[in-house]
C-alpha cells in the first residue's frame, strides 16, 4: 500500500465515481480502477459498491475513509511542521550567559528580536560563568553563549564576536586618583598608579579573559596587582568598589552602576583593555535556531558600532572598532 493508494481512493470517494475522480485526478479511468482494485485486494474487502451511475462507500469503505483521511492530514501536518523546524521557525533554543555579558543593550535586545522574529521557538535560559557556559555549549547541554572573552578558545567550539567595548577602571568616587580626576576633569586614569591597591576580581573561572587581561597589562606596566577579594558576579564586585573595599575592572556596559559612589574611567597607559561579547556555538551545530539567532546577532552588532559616539565618552575606546568576528577555534582547551 502506497500514498497514492490512499490519494485515488479519497478522491473516488468525494466525486462518488471513477470517472469524476480520473478527471479531477489528471489521469485515465482505468488506471485508476486498477489501483483501487489493488487497494482492496490488498485490504481484503470492498471499499465501493457498485451503481448504476457511480459508486458509493461499504461500511468497510466509510471507516476506511476516516482512518486514511487521518493519516494523509497527519503526513501533511508532519510536513509542514518539519519545514517549520527546519528552517528554525519552531523548535528550542537553550541559551547561557554571564551576568556581566546581559548587562550590554546588545543582549536584552537581541532575545527581544529574536521573539518577535520566531515567536514560536521555545526559549530556556541558564546562568552560569564562562567556563561552566563554553563546557555546557560544547557538550550538547546548551545550544548558545554569551559569554566575554575566554582566556583561550575551546576547541569544538566557534566564537563569534557579537560587539567589543573597553574595561573601564572602577574607584570609589572618594578614592583620592579619583578625586583628582574629578577635579581636573581628566578622561582616566593610568593603571599604573594603582599599583598599591587592592583589587577586586571575578574569580577567573568567571571572567577567564578580563581576569587574564588585566593581570597581564599590570606586568607590562612593572607590578602585580595586589588582590584583596575575588568574587563570583561582576555586581558583587563593583557593589564592594563602591563600599571602598579596593578597585576593579569592569566592562563599560556597567559603569552606570552605584554610578552614585563608583568612579568609572579609562586606564590611560592599557587602551588595549577590552571586554568583547562573545556569542559561543558549537561547530557542526545543526540548530537552525542557532543559526538565526547568531545571524540576529551579526546584525545588532554592526548596529551597535555604528551607533557609537565618536569621539568615545570618558575617553574610552569606540565599542566594536577594529576588532574583526573570530571564527572557528582550532586551540586547545583552556589553561587552568
Amino acid at each position: 500500500m502506497e500514498l497514492r493508494h490512499l490519494r485515488y481512493f479519497l478522491a473516488v470517494a468525494e466525486h462518488g465515481g471513477f470517472t469524476r475522480a480520473a478527471a479531477a485526478l489528471g489521469m485515465h479511468q482505468p488506471p485508476l480502477s486498477q489501483q483501487v482494485r489493488d487497494l482492496e485486494r490488498e485490504l481484503g474487502f470492498a471499499l465501493f459498491r457498485r451503481l448504476p451511475r457511480g459508486v458509493e462507500l461499504t461500511e468497510g469503505g466509510a471507516v476506511f475513509r476516516e482512518e486514511a483521511q487521518a493519516v494523509l492530514g497527519a503526513l501533511e501536518r508532519g510536513a509542514r511542521r518539519g519545514a517549520l523546524a527546519a528552517s528554525g521557525t519552531t523548535g528550542s533554543l537553550s541559551i547561557g550567559f554571564t551576568s556581566s555579558a546581559m548587562t550590554h543593550g546588545l543582549s536584552p535586545a537581541l532575545i527581544r528580536r529574536f521573539r518577535e522574529a520566531y515567536p514560536a521557538v521555545a526559549l530556556a535560559f541558564r546562568e552560569g560563568n564562562a567556563a561552566a557556559i563554553s563546557d555546557a555549549v560544547a557538550t550538547g547541554k546548551l545550544d548558545v553563549g554569551f559569554i566575554r572573552r575566554p582566556v583561550s578558545e575551546q576547541s569544538g567550539l566557534v566564537y563569534d564576536l557579537a560587539v567589543d567595548e573597553p574595561l573601564l577602571l572602577a574607584l570609589s568616587r572618594d578614592h583620592p586618583l579619583a578625586v583628582r580626576a574629578r577635579s581636573h576633569n581628566a578622561k582616566g586614569v593610568r593603571l599604573r598608579d594603582l599599583a598599591e591597591e587592592g583589587f577586586i576580581l571575578v574569580r577567573r573561572p568567571g571572567a577567564p579573559g578580563m581576569y587574564g587581561d588585566l593581570i597581564e597589562a599590570c606586568h607590562r606596566l612593572g607590578f602585580a596587582p595586589r588582590v584583596v577579594a575575588e568574587v563570583g558576579q561582576m555586581l558583587t564586585n563593583i557593589t564592594l568598589v563602591a563600599a571602598g573595599v579596593g578597585v576593579s575592572v569592569v566592562p563599560a556596559s556597567m559603569r552606570e552602576i552605584h554610578r552614585e559612589a563608583v568612579f568609572y574611567a579609562q586606564a590611560t597607559d592599557a587602551p588595549q583593555l577590552a571586554a568583547p561579547l562573545n556569542l559561543v556555538t558549537r561547530i557542526g551545530e545543526t540548530n537552525p535556531a542557532v543559526a538565526n539567532l547568531v545571524r540576529l546577532a551579526r546584525g545588532l552588532g554592526q548596529e551597535v558600532r555604528a551607533a557609537a559616539p565618536s569621539p568615545p565618552a570618558s575617553g574610552a575606546r569606540r565599542a566594536g572598532a577594529s576588532r574583526p568576528p573570530r571564527r572557528r577555534s582550532r586551540a586547545p582547551a583552556r589553561r587552568s
